[in-house]
């Protein structure tokens, strides 16, 4: 159950994961320590459900609202981003990567639309290091022009996105065809190809229109398939050609490089093209990828992700996906939470010296252990950075009774402010996290009661 919650947090809010199973373990150990006194479990669960409610109370209080606008403030969305990635990555990376997320996130954002994750291709490549992870303003496709004679690299291109087939289809209907001599066969084979020629035509047409006079090339890339008589004519007439995209490239390329895609070569124009000022093949291995660069307004982008084994390009895929979704939470909340356990101890604070004195009853003790177990993130983060976890929570409580909302300094163990620091955290994750937390521990507590309620339910009357 705990894990199912995990996998929830991730679908609905894309980080938080670890937070959550720890939230509830924490809940689940504070709630021995009652449980083993003889205290039942409703009582507890009862209390939870106060304190719950009031926690997100308390947090739509204590976000810092943050006004996005056209243009959102750049250096928020990168202290969330870096906030994130640094518990997944090691600093240098989740710093360099800070800057590919949002920037990717701005590259793909259209002002009243939301924001489509879908749009940034994560392509990944074995190949060098790390930190050659880098963002590509275009497309980065993994195939390549599948005809000895195509060019492997073009500048200035005009780029054709189509979804025409140009190759050819045997008919459906069985039928058989006899010919007495050599010129009846040719006739035959001949008509056989003329509807493919005549598309590939068209195609080599409008290329020469747009391309006369001038350097510029032009390149093809069709989702369905182009066969080697095609590709032949279209390599003499000097066109790059790229069969089988994906469906999901042929959205990006036309928000990347502008223009649209046809189903038809019927009525080609100018403007269906896209512009790239940068077209080239890398060969790795087996592998071919072809790169669509340098691109005028792009709004789609790919993010290359390079290293050197499998487990090192997983890790930073994971990374940068709760990066991009960080980000886009940010733009879609307006509003962020201070980091480095401040908001969990300030919650803490606010669930004894205010929500407790107006519960009545045992359910007191429910608050009690939910404004316990919300220190389980301050405690980990000192840890973590092995400090010790006593003195930590000490100088925490000690601040925030003071009035000073502060977190960890993970280097030195005092207190910080994080805001001066820029650790953020996604208000949507922390409302994900109370939320979610306390309903799983309340069913892990009540089990007994539902096995015993169906118990009584199979007696015979």
């Amino acid at each position: 159950m705990i894990a199912r919650t995990a996998v929830a947090q991730d679908d609905i809010s894309g980080d938080g994961t670890t937070s959550t199973v720890i939230f509830i373990g924490e809940l689940m150990k504070q709630s021995e320590r009652y449980i083993d006194e003889g205290m039942h479990p409703r009582v507890l669960v009862d209390g939870f459900e106060i304190a719950k409610r009031a926690t997100l109370q308390f947090l739509e209080k204590f976000k810092t609202p943050v006004v996005m606008g056209d243009e959102p403030d750049k250096e928020i969305l990168k202290m969330v981003a870096r906030t994130t990635l640094r518990t997944k990555l090691y600093e240098a990376l989740a710093d360099q990567l800070t800057d590919i997320v949002v920037n990717a996130v701005l590259c793909i954002r259209k002002p009243e639309e939301a924001i489509d994750l879908f749009m940034v291709e994560i392509m990944h490549m074995r190949h060098k290091f790390d930190v050659d992870t880098r963002l590509v303003e275009g497309l980065v496709l993994d195939h390549g022009p599948r005809h000895p004679d195509m060019k492997r690299r073009a500048e200035n291109c005009y780029i054709l996105t189509s979804n025409v087939s140009l190759e050819y289809e045997k008919s459906e209907v069985n039928a058989g065809f006899f010919y007495s001599n050599a010129e009846q066969r040719e006739a035959m084979v001949a008509a056989e190809r003329r509807q493919v020629d005549e598309r590939v035509k068209r195609i080599i047409e409008l290329k020469n229109k747009v391309c006369s006079g001038n350097d510029n090339n032009f390149v093809v890339i069709n989702q369905k398939g182009i066969d080697p008589p095609s590709l032949d004519l279209l390599a003499r007439a000097g066109i790059i050609a790229l069969r089988r995209a994906k469906k999901r490239n042929m959205e990006r390329l036309v928000l990347a490089c502008g223009g649209e895609a046809v189903n038809s070569v019927d009525e080609l124009t100018p403007d269906c093209l896209g512009w790239a000022g940068l077209v080239y093949e890398h060969v790795l291995g087996e592998e071919m990828y072809t790169f669509v660069e340098n691109v005028k307004n792009p709004h789609s982008c790919t993010i290359l992700i390079k290293g050197p084994n499998d487990h090192t390009i997983a890790q930073i895929k994971d990374a940068v996906r709760d990066g991009l979704r960080a980000v886009k939470n940010t733009i879609e909340d307006e509003a962020v939470v201070l980091g480095a356990g401040a908001f969990e101890v300030a919650a803490r604070q606010y669930l004894l010296n205010e929500v407790k004195k107006t519960v009545q009853g045992r359910a007191q003790l429910g608050v009690e252990a939910f404004a316990d177990a919300l220190l389980v993130v301050p405690k980990t983060l000192a840890e973590n950075s092995g400090l010790d976890t006593q003195d930590v929570i000490i100088a925490l409580t000690g601040e925030h009774d003071r009035g000073n909302i502060v977190g960890l300094n993970q280097h030195t163990g005092e207190p910080n402010d994080p805001q001066m620091e820029g650790i953020f955290d996604n208000y949507s994750v922390k409302r994900q996290i109370i939320n979610s937390g306390p309903v799983i521990a309340s069913q892990l507590l009540l089990v007994d009661e539902v096995i015993r309620a169906g118990r009584n339910m199979r007696k015979p009357t």
